[in-house]
């Protein structure tokens, strides 16, 4: 890997294209490197995880809303909508599909400097793949690229502690994966990252207090914005530049400012990407921080025995942690029975009392509003807090994947004065956790959350041709996407008509 110094520049300033980050990463993107067969593994078990929480999802009202939204944009050659038949737009496709990958939480992450969750780049790219008549073996290379250049922004720039939203990466890498898929240049590529980036820096507080559902719009909106972004460049339109590095640019008004230097990783000519391979699913519908506190949950609801016994759970923890699922945060809304499913999930105190008593988590049945009212729970979850500990601070940011962790320490006081205490560095479903997914977890995921929605004769198929999918030639990828009967999605939530009709 090359480390790249990147830092604000003054418009004066003798600072040629070629060393613009924008033009570092389209360089990134055109080089013609092939993709390793572990990378083209791990990328088609994301591709299955996608569809697993997209079908969990595709009866909620986010998703039945974005849905609804696609499915005016119809296009003689264009993107399938997940679930339906029928070609769309690709832009609109992608927004839809992207919201029902989102909506619940559910797929894979990676946390380094930032956070972000790079499953995101595989709709809009799947997308345009769709409507171009684009190569499964195309397909592939894109989203190798679209996951490396967004886990490496991740690594190299903090977006939250300047309350940006992490989607700003997002759109950089969609862009980027799209011009590698489609064999761009790199001065359309450059441009494109440029435009993405630009519209899609927002707040944090789509985050923050009580969260609403556009938590799940916000990578679906970056998505979209990268593939028209994409669109205008192939059409000869620039960007603002330097995006990252100008005087008004993000690094010296929306990030650390003029004086800070930031290092980004990129691959070296040559270099094969393998970014995916860093990144981890979630075997929980939660936040990825409380994965590992969930699988710890478990393993110690037997050992405090009595519920009612305990008088207080102190959960320490790393500062991303603390601040962004824990009291650190100092909303009141993660102890609140009446708030939003988006703000419980961003609540380790909830998570942590219902997987102590449940002694499991669903993506349905732990967020349900009568679950969130149980008496016990909120005594329970009323007890529970969260401060930060610099040791798992320091193994958060460790860029040693034996060290670097997610998880927690808990201490349970008892009434009794008895002190229990047990930790956890990684989920179970980690690489290094008890219960590594693999091909077959993956596919046990998608099994359970596909069953009650998709017929197991379209399991089978859309599981065949993602097997299938380095071979597909161009026209074929439409079988990416997994078809639910009509009468299953009536059961969606009436929405009442907007402007798309």
């Amino acid at each position: 890997m090359l480390l790249h110094a990147i830092r604000s520049r003054r418009s004066a300033d003798d600072f040629p294209r070629t060393e613009h980050l924008a033009y570092k990463i389209a360089e990134v993107a055109t080089d013609p490197v092939a993709v390793e067969p572990e990378t083209a593994e791990m990328i088609l078990n994301r591709i299955i995880d996608n569809a697993a929480a997209s079908a969990a999802s595709v009866l909620r009202r986010p998703v039945t809303v974005a849905r609804q939204q696609a499915l005016p944009h119809r296009a003689g050659q264009g993107a399938r909508v997940f679930g339906v038949d029928g070609t769309y737009s690709a832009e609109w496709a992608a927004w839809a599909n992207a919201v029902a990958v989102r909506e619940l939480d559910f797929h894979d992450t990676f946390l380094a400097a930032d956070y972000s969750h790079p499953g995101d780049n595989i709709p809009p790219l799947v997308a345009v793949a769709q409507q171009l008549g684009v190569r499964g073996a195309d397909l592939i290379r894109g989203i190798a690229t679209a996951y490396e250049i967004q886990i490496n922004l991740v690594r190299g720039i903090c977006l939250h502690e300047h309350k940006i939203d992490h989607v700003a990466h997002l759109g950089p890498s969609v862009a980027a994966g799209i011009g590698t898929m489609l064999r761009l240049d790199a001065e359309t590529i450059y441009s494109a990252i440029g435009q993405a980036l630009h519209l899609t820096t927002s707040t944090r507080q789509s985050r923050k207090g009580a969260i609403s559902s556009w938590k799940a719009f916000a990578p679906a909106h970056a998505g979209k914005v990268a593939i028209e972004a994409v669109d205008r460049a192939m059409r000869g339109e620039g960007s603002p530049a330097p995006i990252w590095e100008g005087e008004d640019g993000v690094i010296a008004w929306l990030l650390s400012g003029p004086e800070h230097i930031y290092h980004v990783p990129l691959p070296a000519p040559g270099e094969p990407k393998r970014a995916i391979l860093d990144s981890f699913t979630k075997e929980h519908s939660a936040e990825y921080q409380s994965q590992a506190p969930i699988d710890l949950a478990r393993r110690m609801r037997d050992r405090i025995g009595d519920l009612d016994q305990v008088a207080t759970i102190v959960l320490h923890t790393s500062h991303h942690t603390h601040v962004v699922i824990g009291t650190g945060s100092a909303d009141p809304q993660k102890f609140d029975p009446d708030a939003s499913r988006e703000t419980l999930d961003h609540s380790l105190p909830y998570i942590f009392a219902v997987a102590l008593q449940d002694g499991s988590w669903h993506h349905e049945r732990s967020y349900a509003p009568e679950r969130a009212h149980r008496p016990d729970t909120v005594e329970l979850w009323h007890k529970i807090s969260t401060v930060e500990d610099p040791e798992w601070t320091r193994r958060y940011h460790s860029t040693d994947p034996a060290e670097k962790a997610f998880g927690a320490r808990a201490e349970v006081r008892l009434k009794s004065g008895e002190v229990i205490i047990d930790e956890l560095a990684v989920a179970d479903a980690h690489p290094l956790g008890a219960r590594p997914f693999a091909r077959e977890q993956y596919l046990h995921k998608f099994a359970e959350l596909a069953e009650p929605v998709v017929e197991s004769g379209e399991q089978q198929r859309f599981l065949s041709t993602v097997e299938n999918l380095a071979d597909l030639k161009g026209g074929a990828l439409g079988g990416l996407n997994v078809l639910i009967e009509p009468r299953v999605l009536d059961k969606a939530p009436v929405i009442s008509s907007g402007i798309f009709r």
